[in-house]
This record gives structure tokens, sequence and C-alpha cells, in this order.
């Protein structure tokens, strides 16, 4: 610890006066700072007594001492000597009491920053509140020492009044009054029920009085237009005030009401909440606020009052399935039936999230036929699943009109399922606009996860008594995507675009509680749900650069790297972007990068895809390989060997149905994929090994593809095999997707167009050749 030097002369430390010094020297743990700062706390503690000096002066001491103090200043005293200690003590409480004299004259506590804080941990100050016979108020000062639980009442006058002045940090003026004069006015009392001020009230008043927003009645269904009543009540505890005690309380003059034979205090702010009558809110503002027991009135977020609304919603009917449905639901496809039949009853929208390949196809083709509406569905969907929704509706529900409104001569029916794609939707809108709908179904929703776009301005606006959106991904990035499918099906439940990025920033528990009864998500892997699928085994498969690759990669990452220490802004962001696609692409194969229209040269990726191709085929498996670039696929269908089927997003959609149908039957066993295009919607359950040729920036899309294969009617053990150049931009990418592979890391957020924003170093570190 410490050793004490000499005792420092009277009112000074190592040469400076006292307080001065003292800040640096209790930084060092000085000996002598430590005393000085023990003797202001029993000051501030009121614990000083007079005495006589041997001169006769009048003096002031620290005192009186109890065990624990004693024992305290023995303790310290253990590194010098007792009796010296106990005279410094005595000189610093002497002399700090005093103004205009002693070596701390002039000297202001407020002044010494550091020696402030360590005072203000000693002592707390506070108010005591006594009534008297005619309803007075009055308020004794305590003090309390932070090792002290029981506060000590400060009486009469004198130099521990003095010191309590002095010693308070409390800006309330009429504090000082109260030293001397214990009366309260009422207009300080209604000041101190603002001020923060540590108040201990009586036992007869009670200030249990506050404020809830309570909601109006709903009719039982949720209309975008219908308005409910949004009303302050007060309350006492979990008792509401009735309407004559709430007009006794907004026209009370004093601060104190009496209700129900109890004396209230009556916080200014609820006085005029009694008076106030809030603005009508729509239905689907009542449902967040009753979802969450909260609500934002103007800058505040208030208390609202329990309300049926939510028994109301998350309490799902039970019923068979549709009769006319022609299969047998799984438990869990019922549970989501009855609860996508519970929301759209009530006029509210829902998103059914199920990992791909649970059957949310065949969940909405039950809604449909329970619904039983005298109004078609709509179905707006990616192209490549215009197909499969065909194929699954004439299974499950035959004799179910069903019409595909896409392709030339194209029109709409007045019943059973219309089928289209967004392209058409958005070019079509006018008329789709025009037609009366019951459902409108958005299948792979995060299509419109951005609300600004047309296709998502477009769905938008098509009318309907009821919207579904179904996605494996609702959050692929960001919660905006979240919003944006939600404002989808129930427009106005999280609130504005801006106002819902202000109030969650990130997911926490009353965001969870608003979209738990519009999102429905179950995954695989969850009890119950898909037990008979077989295993899944993901691999990273590690590869090397050839020479040539390597030579490529290098010359580009040191090119780049230098144009973009010189660029700045938008330049310099192209510049990021083309370094890193370049790079990737000088990773799939050197052909890849140069532009050539062969595979020409060796490449590490190459060498390994035609080892696993031979291995498979010769196992009697089929596979998927996948691919971000479709000019990399291209050269991949001329260099396969085996008979293979190539999808893009180009690929006419009879052409695709017949590429899928090819490879479930086993005419094709390599099955070549755009990621883009056919990274979602299809069932391609013949394969059981995926192949990511090239790693994509978000697992979630990857996740995607491979549950192309892996879903309900996999029977066979999958094999994921993921290929990755050593020492590259991908071994970086790899650890960071399996390290965040939650999405909350920043720079996953944005894809390729997050890394434009790393420093040149940072960059460097992320792109740069490394030995393997």
């Amino acid at each position: 610890m410490f050793s004490p030097a000499d005792p420092p002369r009277f009112g000074q430390l190592d040469g400076k006066p006292l307080l001065e010094a003292l800040p640096e020297a209790l930084r060092r743990d000085d000996y002598w700072a430590v005393a000085a700062a023990t003797a202001l706390a029993f000051v501030a503690r009121g614990r000083i007594v007079p005495g006589v000096t041997e001169g006769g002066h009048d003096t002031w001491r620290v005192g009186p001492l109890d065990h624990a103090d004693e024992l305290h200043l023995r303790q310290l005293a253990a590194h010098g000597d007792y009796d010296e200690l106990r005279a410094f003590l005595d000189a610093v409480a002497d002399a700090l009491p005093r103004t205009g004299e002693g070596p701390f004259a002039g000297t202001a506590r407020h002044e010494v920053p550091e020696l402030k804080a360590w005072a203000d941990e000693q002592i707390t100050i506070s108010l005591r509140i006594e009534t008297t016979e005619d309803l007075r108020l009055c308020a004794i000062v305590q003090v309390r020492a932070v090792t002290d639980p029981h506060p000590r009442d400060v009486r009469g006058s004198g130099r521990e009044l003095d010191t309590i002045r002095a010693m308070s940090r409390i800006d309330w003026p009429p504090l000082q009054r109260l030293l001397d004069q214990a009366d309260l006015t009422d207009d300080e009392v209604t000041e101190l029920l603002g001020t923060g001020i540590e108040v201990h009230w009586p036992k007869n008043l009670t200030t249990t009085l506050a404020a809830r927003a309570v909601i109006g009645e709903t009719s039982g269904r949720f209309g975008t237009g219908d308005l409910l009543t949004f009303d302050w009540r007060l309350a006492l505890g979990d008792d509401e005030l009735t309407d004559a005690e709430m007009d006794l309380v907004a026209d009370a003059s004093r601060p104190i009401v009496k209700l129900r034979d109890r004396w209230v205090l009556v916080d200014p702010a609820l006085r005029r909440k009694a008076r106030r009558q809030l603005q009508p809110i729509t239905a689907v503002q009542a449902v967040t606020a009753a979802l969450t027991g909260t609500a934002l009135i103007g800058g505040e977020q208030v208390t609202v009052a329990p309300h049926s609304l939510t028994t109301t919603i998350t309490t799902i009917p039970q019923f068979p399935q549709p009769p006319r449905l022609r299969a047998r639901l799984r438990d869990y496809q019922l549970h989501g039936l009855r609860w996508l039949a519970h929301m759209t009853s009530l006029g509210l929208g829902a998103c059914l999230a199920d990992d791909m390949g649970l059957g949310k196809t065949i969940t909405v083709i039950a809604l449909h036929l329970h619904r039983a509406a005298d109004r078609p569905t709509l179905v707006v969907c990616p192209a490549s699943l215009l197909g499969n929704w065909e194929r699954e509706i004439r299974r499950f529900a035959p004799g179910t009109p069903v019409t595909r409104y896409h392709g030339p001569h194209r029109t709409l029916p007045a019943e059973g399922v219309v089928l289209t794609t967004y392209g058409t939707m958005r070019l079509d809108i006018e008329a789709l606009r025009a037609h009366e709908w019951d459902l409108v179904v958005a299948d792979e929703a995060q299509h419109v996860k951005n609300p600004h776009s047309g296709t998502a301005k477009a769905l938008r606006s098509l009318p309907g008594q009821a919207r579904v959106a179904l996605s494996g991904t609702p959050v692929e990035n960001s919660l905006s995507e979240l919003w944006a499918v939600l404002d989808w099906t129930t427009p106005g439940l999280l609130g504005t675009h801006r106002a819902f990025r202000t109030r969650w920033p990130e997911p926490d528990d009353t965001l969870a509680k608003v979209v738990r009864p519009f999102l429905l998500r179950r995954r695989k892997s969850d009890p119950g749900v898909a037990p008979e699928l077989p295993p899944k085994t993901e691999t990273d498969r590690f590869v090397s650069l050839s020479v040539e690759q390597a030579a490529l990669y290098e010359a580009l990452t040191r090119e780049t790297l230098d144009r973009i220490a010189s660029s700045d802004g938008m330049a310099r962001r192209g510049l990021v972007l083309t370094l890193l696609t370049g790079l990737k692409q000088i990773c799939n194969h050197p052909s890849h990068y140069l532009g050539h229209d062969r595979l020409r040269g060796g490449s590490g990726k190459l060498d390994l895809l035609d080892e696993l191709l031979d291995t498979i085929i010769a196992e009697d498996g089929s596979v998927l390989v996948f691919t971000q670039y479709v000019g990399m696929a291209k050269l991949l269908e001329q260099h396969i060997k085996q008979p293979t089927r190539f999808l893009h997003g180009g690929t006419p959609v009879p052409r695709r149905e017949q590429m899928v149908d090819d490879f479930q039957q086993g005419r094709a066993p390599v099955f070549l994929l755009s990621l883009k295009a056919a990274g979602t919607g299809l069932n391609l359950t013949r394969a059981d090994h995926v192949i990511h040729f090239d790693r994509w920036w978000n697992p979630a899309v990857e996740d995607q593809a491979t549950d192309r294969a892996y879903r309900i009617g996999q029977t066979r053990p999958v094999q994921v095999h993921k290929l990755v150049t050593e020492g590259t931009v991908e071994e970086r990418i790899a650890a960071l997707l399996q390290d965040k592979r939650d999405l909350a890391d920043a720079v996953l957020h944005g894809g390729e167009a997050a890394f434009t924003e790393l420093t040149d170093a940072e960059l460097a570190e992320l792109v740069q050749l490394r030995s393997a």
C-alpha cells in the first residue's frame, strides 16, 4: 500500500495547500491524503464534537467514534503513528467547517472536482415529511452515511447545520430554509414531487396514484381504417378511479387529494392527464399497444392497461382440416392452418416463416379451401415456382380452378387460385388492382424486402380481404426487412419505417411480443416438426490456388489497393466492389476472371469438383451445383462430362419445369444452378449432395439453396460441400460466416457493399493472399 512520510505541515501537502494537492495525492494512495479524506468524511457525516485546546481555544475534533471507526483508524495507523494521525484528523476537522479563517479559507469544495466526488459518496441528504392535524406538511432534513443504513435528523442551528449547508449538493433553494424552518408550502410540495430528491413520505399519505392509457372496445375485426378510443385513466394501485374521482383530481387546488378515505399525493403531470383526452388510434395501433403493454405518447413511453385484444389475438380456435384437402396435414401444419385462418378472420395479416421444405405451400392451399370465399386467391411468386404451385394445387385440391396469369393472352378468372409472377404483377398492376381478391399471398416475400421498390409498391396497392406472406428467411440481413414484410401483411403494426428504426434499432423483448402473434417460424430441427428427415452434414472443402491463380490474385490485389488508396467517395466504393468480384472470380478459375469462352488452365476448385462428381455419380447419387455467377456456370456446363441440366434466370418457365422433372426422374444426375435464380422454391429431393462452388456473403442464402434438397420428401442423408480457396478472401469470409451465423455482425448485414466502408488497412488485411 502506501507508507507515511513526515506529517505535512498543517494545511499543506507536498508543499501545496491541502485541498489543491489532495486529488493527485489520493490517486497515488498518499498516506496523508487518505487521512485528510477520512477527516473530510467525518465532517460530512456530522461526526465532529467541540473541544478545547491546551491553550484554552475552542476547537472541533472528529467524534464520537464507534467501534467500526476506531477499527478503521487503527488499520490506517498501522502505516504510521496513531496519536499523530488523530492530531492530524482533528486539525482538518477543526479547519474545514470554518469560513473565512484557517488553511481552507476561500477554497470551496466544488473547486476540487475529485475531492467533491470522493466526499459525495460518503453522505446522502434526504427529507422526511411529517403531517400536521390540518394536513400541512413539514420537512425534516436528514443525513445518512453510505455505511450507515439509518438516516439522522438535522434540527436546530449551529456548526452542524453550517456543515450540512456546506456539504449539500442538492440544487433546490428551499432546502436551505428547511434547515431552520420545517413548513412546506403547497408549491414546494409540488416542486418536490419532480426534483428527484430522496423523500420519505408519511404512512398516512400514498403515492401510488398512476396513469395508464386505456384502449376502447373493438368489434372483433381490425380493419386498417377502424378507430378506437384511447384515453387516460388514473388508478390507485390496480383500481381505476371513477369519472367523479378523475374530476376531483383534475380540479384539486392542492397537491394532496382525499380519495377513498386516503390522502393521496398528486403529481402535477397526473393532474394534467386527468383532464386530457387522447387522440383515437387505429385498430392495428391498438393491437401493438395491447401486446407490448406500452405506447409512445408525446415522446413519453406510457403504460397501457391490459386489454382483451391480447387474448383475442393469441387464442387460436381448433377445427379439423378441410375435407376437400387430399392430404393429411402434419400436426405443425394443421396448427399453421388454424393460426392463418384465425389471423385472417380478424382482418389481420400474417407471415408463415417456416424453414424451406416444411410445407408452406400445402398449408396455404388448405387455407384457401377453409375460407371457401366467393372471391379468388391471388398468389404472387417467382417465375420458377409457378409450376410447383400449379402441381401442388392440382394434387392436393383437385377440382379447384387454378389459372396462370403469365405469358401472352392472360385473363383473370372470377374464382379459384390465380398464379402470377412479381414481374407480371408489376406490369399488369392496374388490371390486378381492379380485380376483387379474397386472399393475396406473397411467396418468397423477401423479394419485396425493399419497401421503396416498384415491386413492393405494386404489391402494397393490391386489395384483398387478407394478406399472407411466405418466406423461409423473413430477416436475411436486417430488422428493416422484417418491418417491410409485416408492414405489408398488417399495415401500421410496427409504425412507420423511421419510427420502427428509432424504437427498435436492435431486437428486444417488446419487439418479440409484437411480432410473435404475426409471424410463425418453425425449423426442421424443432422437436416433432420433421423427425423423419435424415441427417445433414456440412463441410468446408479447402483447396489451393494454382500458380496462375496466385499470380493473378496478387497482381489484382496490389494494383487495385494502390488505386483505392488515392480515391474516395463513390469511386473508391466502386473499386472495392470490383476488387472483391475479381478476386472471387480468380478463386473460381483463371478463365472466369479473364473472360474466356472455355476453361483453360488449372483451378483447385475445378479439380475438387471433378473428384466429387466422379465419386457421387459412381455411388448412384445426384448433386446440385450452385454458383452465383452465370458466366462460371456456363463454363462448368461445357466442362462437366456427366448428364447435366443448367438453370439460370433467363431460362423460360416451361424449360425450367422440364429440367426439374429430368433431375427428379434421374435423367440428369447433375443440376447446375444459378444461386439467385434457383436458390428458393424448387423441390429437388433427388439430390443427396449439394456443392457450393463459390461462397455467398450471407449464410441464409446458402441455407435456402441447400434446402432445395434438404426438405420433406428427402429420404437420404445430405452432404453439403462448400469449396473455399486457402489463404484468400474466401477463407476470411468463410470464417466470418461461421462465427456470425446469426447475421448480427454489421459487415455481413450489408453484403459486399459493407466492405466498401473498411479502411485501406482493414481492406488489405481482408484480401491479401496468405501462404496456406
